[in-house]
């Protein structure tokens, strides 16, 4: 699957290309040795396909098993759900991509219940990052939550993956496996009818191949265009925060954020050095994860109770965290997060966006994770890192491959504060073709 989306709708327009014998091939892949364990189940192929001239023209879309899709049961990758009834209908993020002309040919695996940003997965099995397979011959982590619809992606089983993100869970694996992950403003798109992780940070988004596919399926997802606007790259103003989100690189990492800075310095990008006061005040881990914890808590309580034995450990563990979140914590916790997004804001005035590695470091050796509870948690908090500061902002964020071909994916991150989605799509179009990947 050499091209992007937006590539191939063009030639099912003109006639050059058949929907039909593009969806064979997705299919084939979905079935196949690098999407193994990528899916929990397959969906029923329909007859008939959408007509070419609807936004998604008939071709494969992967759906994260977070969301109701009409006739299938939605299980979150858990064993404790396993009994879930077929949901009556559609959630809207399913139904408006559907409407648009999406064939959906299956619920993709992730961390259970979405609950990690390292995508391992003990019940369904956890899905081997293709690309870096490839690369190197190493079996490496796929990236969560999110996994097997970043692999659905990377394999080309699926033109685009609808997934969710509540601290990273699109952009995470999108990184790692050197795919785009737009994570939008969570208001703009509905998590309706999906089963949630934390309601006042999760969602509703899609990792795709180019930005050109994620402003399209943005569209879709959000019920609202994206206008182009005409600014040449000297007109906007990045910037690049050193403390924290610098902290830690591996080498890989780190070579391709500093190559990726000259390349855009050199195309005319206004690139300034700021201080984010709000990044060196922030509070312990425990706390910045209380509302999440909190949240977890409320939706699965009863269901612990009575199940817990089915869960992941490693999952279960965490959720029960939020059994110690207090109403004062959580008063406290709301508090901290109000003043950060207000420290954050007035920072960042006169800046359209800032650029930052996505995850610290290269997708790491899957097999130790596995092993290791110390070495999986260690992970899963640096993956976690860079990309949940955006959320906490309620902010919107795109990762971008940057690594040169050859080498293992990495991810830069551009992001900002809410409800600047239209401006930093504009800015991902300007940048990608800029990038050492390309």
């Amino acid at each position: 699957m050499p091209d992007d989306l937006s590539r191939v709708l063009e030639g099912l327009r003109s006639g050059r290309l058949s929907a039909a014998e593009l969806l064979d091939e997705s299919l084939a892949a979905a079935r196949g040795q690098s999407c193994e364990h990528a899916f929990i189940r397959h969906f029923p192929v329909p007859q008939r396909l959408a007509a070419p001239e609807t936004p998604l023209g008939g071709l494969a879309v992967s759906i994260k098993d977070l969301f109701d899709v009409a006739g299938q049961p939605t299980t979150a990758g858990s064993r404790v759900l396993a009994d879930a009834p077929p949901a009556a209908a559609d959630c809207p993020a399913v139904a408006r991509l559907r409407a648009a002309g999406a064939t959906l040919i299956g619920h993709t695996n992730l961390s259970e219940f979405a609950f990690s940003g390292v995508g391992l997965n003990p019940h369904h099995g956890t899905p081997v990052n293709p690309v870096t397979l490839a690369l190197d011959g190493q079996r490496r982590i796929p990236g969560g939550s999110s996994s097997g619809a970043a692999v659905s992606v990377a394999a080309g089983a699926a033109w685009a993956a609808l997934g969710s993100d509540t601290g990273g869970s699109i952009r995470i694996p999108a990184a790692l496996q050197g795919l785009v992950g737009f994570k939008n403003t969570a208001r703009l798109t509905p998590m309706d009818g999906a089963i949630p992780l934390a309601r006042s940070l999760d969602t509703a988004c899609a990792i795709t191949r180019s930005v050109r596919d994620a402003v399209l399926l943005h569209e879709i997802l959000s019920g609202r265009p994206v206008a182009r606007l005409n600014r040449p790259l000297a007109a906007w103003r990045l910037a690049v925060a050193r403390p924290l989100l610098q902290d830690d690189l591996d080498a890989g990492v780190a070579t391709a954020f500093e190559r990726s800075l000259t390349a855009l310095r050199a195309a005319g990008a206004d690139i300034v050095d700021i201080d984010l006061p709000a990044l060196r005040d922030l509070p312990p881990p425990q706390a910045r994860g209380a509302l999440v914890a909190a949240e977890a808590w409320a939706w699965h309580h009863e269901l612990l109770a009575r199940r817990e034995a089915g869960y992941d450990p490693r999952v279960a563990w965490r959720i029960r965290q939020g059994e110690r979140v207090t109403p004062e914590i959580l008063q406290v916790a709301l508090a901290a997060r109000q003043r950060y997004i207000a420290s954050m804001e007035a920072s960042l005035q006169g800046i359209d966006a800032v650029l930052s590695p996505t995850v610290p470091v290269v997708a790491p050796l899957l097999q130790p994770l596995v092993d290791s509870d110390e070495s999986f948690f260690a992970a899963n908090a640096l993956l976690l890192r860079n990309p949940g500061l955006v959320n906490a902002l309620d902010g919107c964020a795109i990762s971008l491959p940057c690594q040169r071909p050859g080498e293992l994916p990495v991810g830069l991150m551009l992001w900002a504060p809410a409800l600047r989605d239209e401006a930093l799509l504009n800015l991902a179009l300007l940048l990608e073709p800029l990038l050492p990947t390309h």
